[in-house]
């Protein structure tokens, strides 16, 4: 069962239904709670929403820019990522009101920014620049050690810890660095993630083992297979926290970006992941995105409708069996048979295939082995989904 998804649901939901109004920075007004979570056993599938298509390939590559420790949309427009347009041109923009940084051109309209982004690689890595945000902080902390200012690698140290010291309980990154906040674009949304890790119990391994394997049970050589050190020992959590979440835009691609970063860093230690938990603060819908969260919702079918959907699935022998139950167990037939019962009922989550053959896995530096990732390497398999629902992104 699609767990996630309903979790989701239930929280657009939640915010509709208590959601209190409050005013933003960006004018457009939200609908807001406090304090909420979300859950996810990695076992369970790749958390992928289904009740809407996501656009994954954007999600891809904005993990990919952070993990390169890039602050310039430069690598996301050529990526065809386009979440952090409306950022960039708002400090561009800001710029014609200002005396001294006024460009020597006439001013561009978004769409002619963008593109002279793509285009004009001075003009990209002038204008492109979004200060010291996420990537920044996550590879390159600045810290003043022994007299001078050095640049701390969190997610280096971070591995580095897990290799050698996976039960500590100060595995984490953060990106809400005090003294930089003033020269970001936007302060980070999701602050800063923590890492768990817990020993595999022997029947965990052994169904690895047979997950990746051609062992089968029966076969006396499993445990040589658990044996080796290429089999995982251990299993590896991740939990984020997030300050500000816009529940319908942000927060799918906070889970699916945050699942990936799960996946690539299991990947990089040999574990398996385990659980991926999301803390929630001021967890928000924008004004202008309640139609849509009630579209996603979905609405119920009616039981006629389903009944005539279950029929289709059945064949003559079974017809005159479902007609002489009662509603309730024509209800628990249609449920075991897939019927669904609302109409964005989630679909099974997708798998997440990593193609690391390419990667470049010089233990010595992370640049070469984050920067030889590509978008394509993460293939995501099986994804069934509804519709996309389209929601203006308010910068």
């Amino acid at each position: 069962m699609n767990n996630l998804d309903r979790q989701y649901k239930s929280l657009l939901q939640d915010i509709l239904d208590n959601g209190v109004e409050k005013k933003d920075r960006t004018g457009t007004g939200t609908l807001s709670v406090f304090g909420r979570q979300i859950r996810h056993k990695m076992s369970s599938g790749f958390p992928l929403l289904t009740t809407k298509k996501m656009a994954w390939k954007q999600v891809a590559a904005e993990l990919l820019w952070f993990l390169r420790g890039d602050t310039n949309i430069k690598f996301l427009v050529d990526n065809n990522c386009h979440i952090w347009d409306g950022d960039a041109y708002k400090n561009y923009e800001k710029a014609f009101t200002h005396p001294i940084a006024v460009p020597n051109h006439d001013k561009l309209n978004k769409e002619e920014f963008i593109n002279k982004i793509k285009t004009d690689d001075e003009f990209a890595k002038k204008w492109g620049e979004l200060g010291p945000i996420y990537g920044a902080q996550w590879r390159g902390w600045p810290a003043w050690v022994s007299g001078d200012i050095e640049d701390i690698d969190q997610l280096g140290e971070l591995i580095k810890d897990l290799q050698e010291n996976p039960d500590s309980r100060r595995l984490m990154v953060s990106a809400w660095n005090v003294g930089e906040l003033s020269r970001m674009v936007l302060p980070p949304c999701h602050h800063g993630f923590q890492i768990y890790t817990r020993e595999l119990t022997w029947e965990e391994q052994v169904q690895w083992v047979m997950r990746n394997t051609d062992v089968e049970l029966e076969n006396v050589y499993i445990v040589e297979e658990i044996a080796k050190e290429t089999t995982p020992k251990r299993a590896i959590s991740l939990m984020w926290n997030q300050r500000s979440v816009d529940t319908f835009l942000g927060l799918p691609f906070n889970i699916a970006s945050y699942g990936l970063l799960l996946s690539i860093i299991a990947n990089k230690v040999n574990m398996v992941p385990d659980e991926l938990v999301g803390n929630l603060g001021d967890t928000h819908l924008y004004l202008n995105h309640l139609d849509q969260a009630r579209e996603q919702i979905g609405t119920e079918i009616p039981h006629l409708e389903r009944f005539s959907m279950l029929r289709e699935k059945m064949t003559m022998e079974d017809h005159a069996d479902v007609y002489y139950m009662s509603p309730a167990e024509q209800r628990d037939v249609m449920d075991s048979v897939g019927v669904p019962s609302s109409t964005r009922e989630p679909f099974k989550l997708p798998k997440l295939v990593i193609n690391s053959e390419f990667w470049n896995h010089d233990h010595k530096t992370l640049d070469g082995y984050f920067n030889s990732m590509d978008v394509e390497d993460f293939i995501i398999k099986n994804y069934q989904h509804h519709p996309a629902i389209k929601a203006l992104l308010s910068n």
